[in-house]
């Protein structure tokens, strides 16, 4: 095991994870920009470093002084969490380099399922279903609308380095198609510093299920189910669950055992996320791989019993996991809200700022992970996402239930949030029947 870890990130996750290295008795550096002085996840680190000024770019994307405070911190090893370097090849490469652990998959593994065209590649010599589309990046117009007329529209294209639903656009039609593609390039060249794309038949009306998988370094790759990640906007999700709500044993198998097949064929080690779409037939197709630890692993936790975070380090210091497939078994349904710092009544408007009073919620079956406290001034330079309010119980019913109270139990005075928005779609007949897809938001805004 480690004796002393550098955490690369901030925020909850970055107390998540402090939380996770004192319980294995690790001790924590903590990095901090010069925005996150008075951060709650400071006080709980067994030493921390200012490592920069506001902007990420120069504080925790910066990857030269990053190592440099985990070589002055002297630490065995970094945990990236989510987001910023989380899954930077380079960062990973530079770290093995210096002599210092990564907790994530190799360099290797995280180029190779990063970058979608080859990873849809890899899926399909895997045996992974996948999207019908082009074979490889279509650079050339008339090239897309031969591939595009051969699969059907709508056609969705895709930036190859994309992530976080930049550099998507869907065509519904021949004459949209360029424009479409030329935009879908221009904004993923500005976002990744790559602007190559790919074309894949767009699934009307799918879920977006993923399926969290960990292996270790001695060849064992177990699945621990599905998440229901379909309540989105623009493709960033707002509410997950587990398990899905249409999820039978059968689908679940034959897709976890896909995604065991990706990960052993990725040569991967370490927690990772193998996201599909789900159409109303049940068969699924693959969508993409994301080489980290999720927002919504917590959902994962709950109704499993493991520790993804404590199996993360475990398995980066070169032990076996802890369990095997058949010991893992899914009890109850857990639900997770993203608490974000917007408005939605004015388009999700950012709403950084002093926090008066903070209450958060309790009772059975409640967690909430957060770095709030009453009197924080959420800086304006980061994602807006505060913290997350996550539920657990026997069934699905009783757990929109005691995420109903939990809401109106949550108290966050001095800035606008989405607990209202969540209350209202907890409230609406599709989503408590659980017949929502990837644009139940979409509409459920719109009316």
């Amino acid at each position: 095991m480690f004796t002393r870890v550098l955490v690369a990130n901030r925020g909850e996750i970055a107390l998540r994870i402090i939380r996770a290295l004192r319980e294995l008795g690790v001790e924590t550096v903590a990095i901090y920009s010069e925005a996150d002085e008075e951060a709650l996840y400071r006080r709980f680190a067994d030493e921390t470093i200012c490592i920069g000024p506001a902007p990420s770019a120069k504080s925790y994307l910066d990857i030269p002084r990053i190592i440099a405070a985990a070589e002055v911190s002297n630490v065995d090893a970094i945990h990236p969490g989510y987001g910023f370097l989380s899954e930077n090849a380079d960062f990973a490469d530079i770290c093995r380099s210096c002599k210092i652990g990564f907790i994530g998959p190799s360099p290797e593994t995280i180029a190779m399922v990063g970058h979608k065209a080859r990873a849809k590649e890899l899926a399909k010599s895997a045996k992974v279903p996948v999207v019908p589309g082009s074979d490889g990046l279509i650079d050339d117009e008339k090239e897309a609308r031969r591939i595009a007329g051969e699969i059907g529209y709508p056609v969705i294209i895709k930036a190859a380095a994309g992530g976080g639903g930049r550099g998507m656009r869907v065509a519904h039609s021949e004459l949209v198609l360029i424009r479409e593609m030329q935009a879908a390039r221009t904004e993923a060249q500005a976002a990744f510093g790559d602007g190559s794309v790919y074309i894949e038949k767009f699934i009307e009306r799918p879920r977006h299920v993923e399926v969290q998988i960990i292996a270790d370094g001695h060849g064992n790759v177990v699945h621990l189910g599905e998440r229901d990640c379909s309540t989105q906007r623009r493709h960033q999700k707002l509410i997950e669950e587990a398990p899905c709500p249409v999820m039978v044993p059968e689908l679940r198998a034959r897709m976890g055992e896909a995604a065991v097949r990706l990960a052993k064929a990725a040569n991967y080690v370490n927690a990772g996320t193998v996201e599909f779409l789900l159409d109303a037939h049940g068969d699924f197709y693959f969508m993409e791989m994301n080489s980290r630890l999720q927002v919504e692993h917590p959902v994962t936790e709950m109704v499993t019993g493991v520790d993804l975070v404590k199996e993360q380090i475990r398995v980066a210091a070169g032990e076996k996991l802890s369990f095997r497939q058949e010991d893992i078994k899914i009890r109850g349904h857990a639900i997770e809200c993203r608490i974000n710092a917007e408005d939605p009544s004015a388009n999700f408007r950012p709403s950084p700022g002093r926090v008066g009073l903070y209450v958060p919620p309790g009772g059975p079956g409640v967690r909430i992970d957060s770095h709030l406290f009453s009197g924080y001034t959420i800086p304006p330079h980061y994602d807006s996402m505060v913290g997350k309010l996550i539920v657990h119980r026997a069934s699905r019913e009783e757990a929109i239930e005691t995420m109903q109270r939990a809401l109106s139990e949550m108290v966050i005075e001095g800035i606008k949030t989405t607990i209202p928005l969540y209350q209202r779609i907890l409230r609406h007949a599709d989503f408590q029947a659980g017949e929502i897809d990837t644009g139940f938001i979409d509409q459920f805004l719109a009316s």
